[in-house]
């Protein structure tokens, strides 16, 4: 393709992403919107999709500029995808931990609490200077912060990638496996305000410190205490890392250990190896420990974790097992499956995790044409993923939760190693075929992994879980009710706890008192009472408040097809004597109910 014609190619994607986000800004959301996806018009995925194949098609095949275009039209594509709730502007996103990191928010908005107090106060620093100096509101600051730690993400797995092998096809191969957005699973990781989840985008910047770091030379002027400037890069990502989440520094820490491990070893075995020419991280290795020690076990958090793990190991019943067969079970009832949530959220994960095993063994078995120095790299990480597969299994008999965590962050390193794999495998297609026809089919294969990674990224109904889109109306409904209630009443939920929107609207510091006694535990009436009528009955207290959204709604009646509550039940209470409406508006209901009419 003629330079003119390629520059005018690129240009059409961007304006194809620029006419996207366009569109997608004049037409917000109204309304509950159970999907993204859907609620976005049609124009902007087909916006979006232009300037996806462009940016595919141009990472495969230029090189220099016009790729790096090309994958700037890529990431660029992929944040606008990523920052629609932003730019439909949602009130706020997420019902869950969401809510209760609104609530810390708030709290430090208000002078209540500290950012150095919390165990994880990055996302919630950038939300409160944005507020501060750009007087936007603190929720809309929580959601364009979650959209700026994904952009690192996108920047630094192919800069990884161009510092372990420095080919061009490894690079755009990278980019675009970053573009499926592996690490979220929507198990456990999700794309939302979870920081958790938005510390993993800051694992590249990290690697990539670590990478420049060990290909470093001497005639680079030191800091002063004969610090490098690449390891002070290197304590300067982690410590943000660490911040925005310090489960994801252990990991690290777990990272450079390794590689610590691995230059021993090489040290101890070989007299000529290109590992032998790599500085030595020891001295990483202990003070990231020293760093995360020093975060982490002075907090009353990281200790009730780790002592919920420790209990989850010896305990019979819990594990990744049990809450697979009871999920397991649920879809059936409802007309899914295990097979069917597996393919829509890990066939494409299985299939790069696939490819990048078999790269590893080849590395192994010495099938490769990859140079000394980036074998070196390959298994630097490659090694790392023993002991970090060792925790998973850990926090598989342990917690569940966490090791879907631990699957995000393996899924990072993975990301990074897919994009030299891939361009081994296309080396050695392309001797099979030609050239043109290695980049069909690695493009055809990819393509499809990307649009089935993007349709993923967000819960939708898709994979039975209706995008938790917080509206206007549920958050000034519970405003009101909470605001309005009786002493000491409790409020309860249809399966969901309505103390989430007591943090969100009244901080942790300041408003525990308001909910009435409900907790994680007790906030939601008894689905199989509540079902069969007899709402009194629903909830161990002889009144209560029952409060219902539109979410609620559509996961338990829609989505989940009248599994758990009956929408009899739901219409029964209007006519329920014992059962009064206090507030109402669109999208929130709120009954006060008691035993006796």
């Amino acid at each position: 393709m003629r330079r003119a014609t390629l520059n005018a190619t690129i240009a059409a994607g961007f304006l194809a992403v620029a006419a996207g986000v366009l569109v997608a800004r004049a037409n917000p959301a109204t309304a509950y919107e159970s999907s993204v996806y859907v609620g976005s018009p049609t124009v902007v995925w087909a916006g979006f999709a232009l300037a996806l194949a462009i940016a595919v098609g141009t990472a495969l095949s230029c090189r220099g500029r016009q790729q790096g275009l090309g994958i700037a039209l890529g990431a660029m594509t992929v944040t606008a995808i990523v920052s629609l709730p932003v730019i439909r502007n949602y009130r706020f996103a997420g019902m869950g931990d969401a809510l209760t990191h609104l609530g810390w928010t708030r709290d430090i908005v208000s002078g209540g609490t500290a950012p150095h107090e919390l165990f994880y106060p990055g996302l919630h620093a950038i939300a409160t200077v944005l507020h501060f100096l750009g007087g936007v509101p603190i929720e809309r600051g929580l959601l364009i912060g979650m959209v700026v730690l994904f952009v690192p993400f996108a920047i630094f797995v192919p800069l990884t990638v161009r510092g372990m092998a420095g080919g061009g096809l490894a690079v755009g191969l990278a980019a675009i496996v970053s573009w499926m957005v592996l690490p979220v699973n929507n198990i456990a990781t999700f794309m939302g305000v979870h920081t958790n989840s938005n510390a993993l985008f800051l694992v590249p910047p990290v690697v990539f410190a670590l990478v420049a770091y060990l290909r470093r030379r001497s005639t680079l002027e030191g800091l002063p205490f004969g610090l490098s400037p690449f390891s002070a890069l290197v304590y300067l990502t982690a410590l943000a890392l660490l911040l925005v989440h310090p489960q994801q520094m252990f990991n690290i820490v777990i990272l450079v250990g390794a590689i610590s491990g691995v230059q021993f070893l090489a040290r101890w075995r070989f007299d000529d190896h290109p590992m032998l020419e790599h500085p030595t991280t020891y001295a990483h290795t202990i003070t990231l420990g020293g760093m995360f020690g020093l975060w982490a076990l002075g907090n009353e958090r990281f200790r009730s974790a780790a002592s919920g793990l420790i209990s989850g190991l010896l305990m019979q019943d819990i594990g990744a097992g049990t809450e697979v067969d009871q999920r397991g079970g649920s879809l059936t009832d409802i007309g899914g499956s295990l097979t069917e949530l597996f393919v829509k959220l890990f066939l494409d994960a299985a299939i790069i995790g696939l490819i990048v095993g078999l790269f590893v063994l080849a590395v192994w078995l010495g099938r490769t044409r990859l140079d000394g120095e980036t074998r070196s790299f390959v298994n630097y990480i490659a090694l790392a993923l023993v002991p970090l597969g060792g925790l998973f299994a850990v926090y598989f008999v342990g917690t569940p939760t966490m090791a879907f965590r631990q699957v995000g962050f393996i899924y990072v390193l993975l990301t990074i190693l897919a994009g030299v794999a891939l361009a081994q495998f296309m080396g050695g297609l392309s001797g099979v075929i030609s050239r043109p026809g290695a980049n069909a089919v690695t493009a055809l294969v990819l393509g499809a992994c990307l649009v089935l990674g993007l349709m993923t990224v967000f819960a939708s109904p898709l994979i039975y879980n209706p995008g938790q889109h917080v509206t206007p109306e549920m958050m000034s409904g519970y405003e009101s009710g909470l605001d309005h209630g009786a002493e000491d009443v409790p409020y309860a939920g249809m399966g969901y706890d309505p103390y989430r929107y007591d943090h969100g609207i009244n901080g942790i510091s300041g408003g525990g008192d308001r909910i009435g006694g409900a907790s994680a535990a007790t906030g939601s009436v008894n689905a199989t009472v509540f079902s069969q009528g007899n709402y009194s009955g629903a909830y161990p207290t002889d009144e209560y408040y029952f409060t219902v959204t539109e979410w609620d709604k559509t996961k338990e009646i829609a989505v989940y097809e009248e599994l758990n509550y009956r929408n009899a039940a739901l219409e029964g209470l209007n006519t329920e004597p014992g059962a009064n409406k206090v507030i109402s508006n669109d999208e929130f209901e709120m009954y006060a109910v008691s035993s006796e009419p």
